[in-house]
């Protein structure tokens, strides 16, 4: 099993899709890392030699920004939308949808489980 950027690639899957396993490559940034290293984007990942490894990291390394320096810049970026209280960065305090999306119903996701109505004394007191 290979190692990049500390994460196991798999070996029974191809370079174009193994490379995926590592956040901030997506399909096209892994068809691009492979031919750019000279590897078929079909190989499988098992029939690669340490040499071709090893160009992979290079390129990886040398020419985009993943894992851990990838998360915290996107976590830096979104407290200082916050710090300088945009629109987007109230949105990201208040956890609800940044871009745009409806909130009367949907946006779930950001927002949470639902919370239960609560009856209140009028409510019981009419029936």
């Amino acid at each position: 099993m290979a190692r990049i950027s500390g994460v196991d690639i798999p070996n029974d899957k191809r370079v174009e899709i193994a490379l995926t396993y590592i956040y901030g490559i997506g399909r096209t940034s892994a068809r691009n890392i492979a031919v750019e290293a000279g590897i078929e984007p079909q190989v499988r990942v098992k029939d690669l030699n340490e040499e071709e490894v090893r160009q992979l990291i290079r390129i990886i390394d040398a020419k985009h920004k993943v894992e851990g320096d990838l998360r915290k810049e996107i976590t830096m970026n979104i407290k200082r939308l916050m710090e300088i209280n945009c629109y987007r960065g109230q949105r990201h305090k208040r956890s609800l949808p940044v871009r745009g999306q409806r909130t009367h119903t949907n946006a779930r996701t950001m927002k949470g489980p639902k919370k239960a109505a609560v009856k209140t004394k009028r409510a019981i007191a009419k029936k």
